[in-house]
Formats: C-alpha cells, sequence, structure tokens
C-alpha cells in the first residue's frame, strides 16, 4: 500500500473515530440512567476508540515507510551528516559513551541510615533519605539494602 494511502487513511480513521467518541460522550451525557447509556458507549464511544487507534497505527506505518523510503532515495533528514555509504563524508559521527562512576563503596561518609519503621538502609546521600530530618543512623538493624543507593553488596 503506498505511503500516501496509509497516512489519509489514518488521518480518515482518526477523524472518523473522534467524531464518534464525541457522539458518544453527548448521547451519554443526555442519559442518568447507566442502562440508557450503555447503547451510546457500544455503538459509538467504542468503536470511535478502535478508530483512533487504528489510525494512530495507520500515521505511524506510513511514517516509517517515509522514513525508510527517503533512506533509500539518499535523501538525509534535518540533523544528519553526510555517511560513508555514499562516498560525501567520513561517516557518522560516533558518540562516545559516557563514562559510569564506580559504585564499589559508598559515596559519602558516613553511616548508613534509616527511616524510623522502614525495611530499608541508605546511603547519607540517597536522594530517599536526604534532607529528612527524621533519618536515623541505622546501627544493628537487620535492614535490606536501598535499591537505589545500594549502601553495600549482597
Amino acid at each position: 500500500m503506498p505511503t500516501s494511502r496509509l497516512l489519509w487513511g489514518g488521518i480518515a480513521a482518526v477523524a472518523c473515530g473522534a467524531v464518534l467518541c464525541v457522539v458518544g460522550w453527548y448521547g451519554v451525557s443526555g442519559e442518568r440512567v447507566a442502562e440508557r447509556q450503555l447503547p451510546y458507549l457500544a455503538s459509538a464511544t467504542v468503536p470511535g476508540a478502535a478508530l483512533l487507534v487504528a489510525g494512530a497505527v495507520l500515521i505511524a506505518a506510513g511514517a516509517v515507510r517515509t522514513g525508510g523510503a527517503r533512506a533509500e532515495a539518499g535523501q538525509r533528514r534535518p540533523g544528519e551528516g553526510p555517511s560513508a555509504e555514499d562516498g560525501s563524508g567520513a561517516g557518522p559521527a560516533e558518540v562516545a559513551p559516557l563514562p559510569v562512576p564506580a559504585r564499589d563503596g559508598p559515596s559519602s561518609d558516613g553511616p548508613p541510615l534509616r527511616v524510623p519503621g522502614g525495611t530499608l538502609a541508605h546511603r547519607p546521600d540517597c536522594p530517599l533519605v536526604a534532607g529528612k530530618p527524621e533519618a536515623l543512623p541505622a546501627g544493628d538493624a537487620e535492614l535490606e539494602p536501598c535499591p537505589v543507593c545500594e549502601p553495600w553488596r549482597p
């Protein structure tokens, strides 16, 4: 199916779905009894929602096909640099990964903390206890390590 048909079909499905949802809402809003609201839901609102989803899928499929056709034709999207495949440059710029900080030990000096009634031990700089005046030293309490700050390795 050509891309333009997918896009226009998707737009038409979304428009019809929106109209059906509005008609269903209008019908439901005029009825006080739930038994009289169900026909509007079944005949307008639910099919309208289904058309909205189907239209979104068609639009997305058309957009994906448009991107694939553009790549096959040698066209670039805005922001794409020259590539080595077409001989116009050295290739796409590689992005170096960000360094991951080592988490061998606590990132802050100090005893693990806990919240009264809590079951987790936290580092003093953990965002879950940082700035909370009720945070206490964990001491000898049997606590599980916090999954966010990992005060010690299991």
